[in-house]
């Protein structure tokens, strides 16, 4: 996002790869701007009063996004896949990034669920970089994509429009990426579609355990009222403690700001309704029981201080302390699953393509490149 709300956003054709003229949006130039317009709003203008001034601090440092993030740039260019889904017109957001020298292969990414495809953005990089085309779609509900107000959420449903978007794209075979909530859409898309997922790479993959087992069922509703008394302060602590063993660094921040944003525009209801939809078709759609059928050739990046587990708040604590246990849940989804490989990662939390990159993305282009 720019200073003051203004946004620039380039938006394509589903046929169009994310370049402009020949030229790349960079996520070096992104970070730029951004820091660019955070040195800007950290001072007032000359001749601005002080009060004058630490209003527009504050405005910058608080932004409010609309349910469709228009006023949020992605770090590539953005292009949407208009289609028909349950009787209405929806719109999957993605970015689809041309590799400079292409090796004839994509990557398709798919994001968690409290994020969107912009998280990807060093992933992309460094995958363009080697040779891939790299596709990262908002799944509906999602980031930019469409926020229905009524919508049967499904693993399958997801993977049926995502495959959808992708034979827009002309894309035929992937090797798949999901990270979080994604890892969970990866493993179904990847039992639906088998002859299209060359590869299957699961980041530290929610849904390694049935938690329906052990926590107790919280409605739509319920969980619609929990949503929506979501703060920037309650988003940040549960990511804290859940994500990151924790601990917090100021890297970590970009990961609340969408989220935050969100929560301090007029039409959140929108975004918390669908987040409480979505959380129910994570908490009931389990594909922890199917890891035996799984034919790709699979990766498991496993950042193993993790301790993210649906249900743990309305658990007893002892009971809570158990769930979420990655060391242990990534040893036994790489036993169950044929032809599956392991790498653990000791310092990374939930996110390792975040707070351990270097070793995260060494064993993601390792894996994707048959090495």
């Amino acid at each position: 996002m720019l200073a003051d709300g203004f946004s620039y956003q380039l938006c394509f054709t589903p046929h169009t790869p994310s370049t402009f003229k020949g030229v790349r949006v960079r996520t070096s130039v992104y970070l730029l701007v951004v820091s660019f317009v955070l040195a800007l709003t950290a001072h007032a203008a000359p001749g601005q009063s002080e009060g004058a001034g630490a209003d527009v601090q504050a405005r910058a440092a608080a932004p409010a996004f609309d349910p469709e993030l228009t006023n949020y740039q992605y770090p590539y260019p953005v292009g949407f896949y208009e289609f028909e889904t349950q009787g209405q017109r929806a719109r999957m957001a993605y970015m689809d990034v041309a590799a400079a020298r292409p090796n004839g292969r994509t990557v398709v990414l798919l994001h968690g669920k409290n994020f969107s495809g912009a998280y990807w953005a060093a992933t992309i990089k460094s995958l363009t970089e080697a040779g891939y085309r790299v596709v990262a779609p908002d799944q509906v509900g999602f980031g930019k994509s469409s926020k229905p107000a009524s919508y049967q959420f499904s693993f399958h449903t997801l993977a049926a429009n995502t495959r959808s978007l992708l034979d827009s794209l002309g894309v035929e075979k992937f090797a798949l990426v999901g990270h979080s909530m994604g890892g969970m859409l990866a493993v179904r898309m990847a039992l639906m579609y088998p002859a299209r997922v060359e590869r299957l790479a699961l980041v530290n993959p929610i849904g390694l355990e049935d938690w329906k087992l052990v926590a107790p069922y919280r409605t739509v509703e319920e969980n619609f009222a929990q949503e929506l008394r979501a703060t920037p302060e309650s988003i940040k602590e549960y990511q804290r403690v859940n994500y990151f063993g924790g601990e917090w660094r100021p890297e970590f921040d970009a990961l609340t700001v969408i989220l935050a944003g969100w929560t301090r525009h007029p039409e959140y209801r929108r975004v918390a309704w669908n987040a409480a939809l979505t959380s129910d078709m994570v908490f009931t759609q389990p594909v922890v029981y199917e890891f035996e059928r799984i034919s790709a050739p699979t990766l498991l990046i496993i950042g193993l201080r993790d301790r993210t587990a649906i249900g743990k708040d309305r658990v007893p604590k002892e009971l809570a302390a158990k769930m979420g246990d990655y060391p242990a849940l990534g040893r036994a989804a790489a036993r169950r699953i044929p032809r599956a490989r392991l790498v653990e990662i000791e310092e990374a939390g939930h996110i390792p393509q975040v707070d351990a990159f270097a070793k995260y993305i060494r064993a993601l282009s390792d894996f994707v490149a048959g090495r």
